[in-house]
């Protein structure tokens, strides 16, 4: 598993609550002389359809998606778990068949806070998600926000080491800690009437 893919069950959490309404934040820095384990950029498209959207019967939407983002990993100390940060784009379009849509801006930043070992070979990690989501009539009014942070702890099995996470195995997500700060308007109440 990729080291930009280690908080997939997380990212895929929190992508799936932008869609009912949540938020996002900054990406971590690394100290001035260390060198990143792993950093990058990426890009990637999406589309599906979604039956009975927002659980109302017979309601089909298509939904496109574009995500872009950056991430980095990077130990704190030589020999100890190297702590993820990621910064996400998310742009996208849900659409009916009669081509009444609604477009959605998500922009997120996740960084690792705290990352404690277990003997068992696990780790808890707690994470910060920040940032501001939007979305917008085909008139360009925004309909909904959702601005603020989240923290949440996830586990995972390290694998073999501890200080390599190309072997790290998501195990589940453990608890939300700290809810959500900022607005959060709910997103099926927002597009629904457009969509419907």
């Amino acid at each position: 598993m990729s080291a930009s893919l280690r908080h997939s069950g997380a990212g895929r959490l929190l992508a799936i609550g932008f869609a009912a309404g949540i938020a996002a934040t900054a990406v971590i820095a690394a100290p001035a002389t260390a060198r990143p384990l792993d950093q990058g950029k990426f890009t990637e498209e999406f589309s599906e359809t979604v039956r009975n959207f927002c659980d109302v019967p017979g309601l089909t939407i298509d939904h496109e998606a574009t995500v872009e983002g950056k991430f980095l990993l990077n130990a704190r100390k030589p020999g100890t778990a190297p702590y993820f940060g990621q910064v996400l784009t998310v742009e996208g379009v849900y659409a009916n068949a009669d081509g009444d849509y609604v477009s959605e801006k998500v922009q997120i930043t996740e960084k690792d806070l705290k990352i404690t070992v277990h003997d068992d070979g696990t780790l808890t990690i707690l994470a910060l998600s920040t940032g501001n989501a939007t979305v917008w009539d085909a008139d360009g009014n925004a309909i909904a926000r959702n601005p603020g942070q989240v923290r949440y702890e996830i586990l995972i099995d390290y694998g073999a080491s501890v200080t390599d996470p190309s072997d790290d195995t998501f195990i589940k997500f453990v608890q939300q800690v700290k809810g959500s700060t900022g607005r959060s308007d709910d997103f099926c109440e927002a597009v629904v009437p457009v969509l419907g």
